[in-house]
């Protein structure tokens, strides 16, 4: 799939964490295409993911938190509907 075009869970993981924790930068970009026929892969084109949020609300969190914050504000997408996902959460000025 294409990385410039946002699929609805593409559409949906931004929707999620930009409700959650307000990002002042948010960049989610489909990886499923490197992983066709692999594991994991549903056929939809939309099962591997790579996220990079900046948030105000990751200033003085460590980077697990981060990562659980994350994962909380996602739900049920990790590990049930999508298959991977790769995080990198900063706050402002990292």
């Amino acid at each position: 799939m294409d990385t410039t075009t946002k699929g609805p869970m593409a559409t949906e993981i931004e929707r999620r964490l930009r409700n959650a924790l307000v990002p002042t930068r948010l960049v989610v970009s489909n990886d499923s295409a490197q992983h066709s026929g692999h594991s994991g892969d549903d056929g939809t084109g939309e099962s591997h993911f790579s996220v990079t949020i900046e948030s105000p609300t990751f200033a003085g969190v460590g980077r697990l938190e981060r990562q659980r914050m994350v994962n909380r504000a996602l739900g049920d997408l990790p590990g049930q509907r999508v298959h991977a996902m790769a995080i990198k959460a900063i706050a402002p000025g990292e």
